[in-house]
């Protein structure tokens, strides 16, 4: 039987950023993946699915490039079909970077399935990506989950017959009408890509508004842009079944307020649970709440040897907080230094065709314990001028008006990510408002406006 100080169950970017900052702190290590390397963000999720951004956002470029001088025709179709292998060699290329770091590093490899016998022991039999794999016993001092998390179907007559993400990204064909419900980071951008592609896109969610928890400004805002890109939007709708349509030629989706719609596919994107099923969670008598495992700030569960971190803690569900996590935790455990990343004013980003970027508090959440000033600006971004391509960027500053911090900076827009990102740095640090505006423009660019919005658009007193 191997023995191990740390061995990690899932090797996604939190499993492993865990092992290798672990072995790196001369801890023995092991690490188990049942199906892919590198996880989802890398195979199923973050990278291929920016990877649909970018194909998405060429052909609108090709539209566009004839204003600028270019002499070139938007191409009649999209190439599914080569678009997808090229995007395959590119995860191929990546899980094999993946490996290499963890050999590297000096962490054993297992692939697949890791199940709890108890709390310090666990077994690795076959699994999808090793179906024939013998099973292997292995103790550990410490036992880190990192499993990761899975789409969800609605429970609903005919949801076998809708797809989610995971094989959206493997579909032979691109659907030419295509339904998807969910108003979410999923369903926004899927949205996005595929009506960028040339598909007919009907985008069916529960609330007023999409993106659920995002500022009330920023949902208003996109809803508006979401329909110049084409996209039929059916909002305070749910789906009540799903039927097939001549032996699987189309699916037909019913609604809850009667109506239907005959679709080449339905893309349920509805969310993500905990991957918990097959971890052996109560042979080691790991304690769970509403399907994902219970974990402290530090990682720790009710078991004083087993730790959790990422998606399987259904908290923040994204992939720099689950390095974050794993980062934290290896050196807790192996070498502490009292690093600390700011989880509250985490950057959040949807990638939608005009993309959202956010960090900190939203005007509704900074309002419940705080006077604020509220800085918008709303503009045509120089680049769709001269095309005369619609859609305005919407640039947002939350701030409390008696300190003058920025508590929350918020836009609509190409490059909102990568503005965000840098605006991340001020609002961690508690940066005020003076000190923007302190802060030279750099022209022309659209991230100068952050630093030149002189005069509120309105204040809001504390609820």
């Amino acid at each position: 039987m191997q023995e191990y100080d740390l061995f990690v169950i899932g090797a996604g970017s939190g499993g492993v950023r865990c092992a290798r900052i672990a072995a790196q702190n001369g801890a023995r290590v092991g690490i188990a993946e049942r199906r892919h390397w590198g996880g989802t963000c890398v195979n199923l999720g973050c990278v291929p699915k920016k990877l649909m951004v970018y194909a998405a956002e060429t052909g609108r470029m090709i539209e566009d490039a004839p204003a600028f001088g270019w002499d070139v025709q938007r191409p009649s179709s999209f190439d599914w079909y080569g678009f997808l292998a090229a995007k395959d060699r590119e995860i191929e290329r990546l899980n094999g970077i993946y490996v290499s770091m963890l050999e590297k590093a000096g962490i054993d490899l297992h692939t697949g399935d890791a199940r709890l016998l108890d709390a310090n022991t666990l077994e690795i039999g076959p699994s999808v990506l090793a179906p024939e794999a013998p099973v292997q016993r292995i103790r550990a001092r410490k036992i880190v989950l990192a499993p990761g998390s899975t789409p969800v179907r609605l429970d609903i007559p005919g949801a076998e017959l809708a797809i989610t993400s995971d094989e959206l990204f493997h579909l032979p064909e691109r659907p030419q009408r295509v339904a998807i419900i969910g108003g979410g980071y999923i369903g926004v951008e899927f949205a996005g890509i595929l009506a960028g592609m040339g598909s007919q896109v009907d985008l069916f969610y529960r609330q007023p508004l999409p993106l659920r928890g995002f500022d009330e400004e920023v949902r208003t805002h996109l809803r508006e842009l979401i329909d110049l890109y084409g996209i039929t939007q059916h909002p305070e709708t749910s789906p009540v079944r799903l039927e097939d349509v001549d032996g699987g030629r189309a699916v037909r989706l019913v609604m809850d307020d009667g109506a239907s719609y005959e679709v080449d596919a339905v893309i349920m994107a509805t969310g993500r649970r905990a991957a918990v099923d097959s971890l052996g969670l109560d042979a080691a008598g790991v304690a769970m709440e509403k399907g994902h495992v219970v974990a402290g700030v530090d990682g720790r569960t009710n078991v004083p040897s087993i730790y959790a971190i990422g998606d399987v803690r259904d908290q923040y569900n994204l992939t720099p907080t689950a390095i974050a996590e794993g980062h934290m935790l290896a050196e807790q455990l192996f070498n502490p230094q009292g690093r600390t990343w700011s989880f509250e004013t985490l950057p959040k980003a949807v990638f939608f065709s005009s993309p959202v970027g956010v960090v900190g508090l939203s005007e509704e959440e900074a309002a419940e314990t705080h006077d604020l000033a509220i800085y918008t600006s709303r503009f045509t971004p120089m680049r769709q001028t001269l095309p005369k391509r619609e859609g305005k960027i919407l640039m947002k500053l939350v701030v409390d008006r008696h300190s003058d911090v920025v508590l929350g900076a918020h836009m609509v827009g190409p490059d909102a990510p990568e503005i965000i990102q840098m605006l991340a740095i001020a609002v961690t640090a508690r940066l005020t408002k003076k000190q923007l505006d302190q802060t030279v423009a750099l022209h022309p660019s659209t991230a100068e406006e952050f630093v030149t919005m002189r005069t509120p658009t309105r204040t809001v007193d504390r609820r």
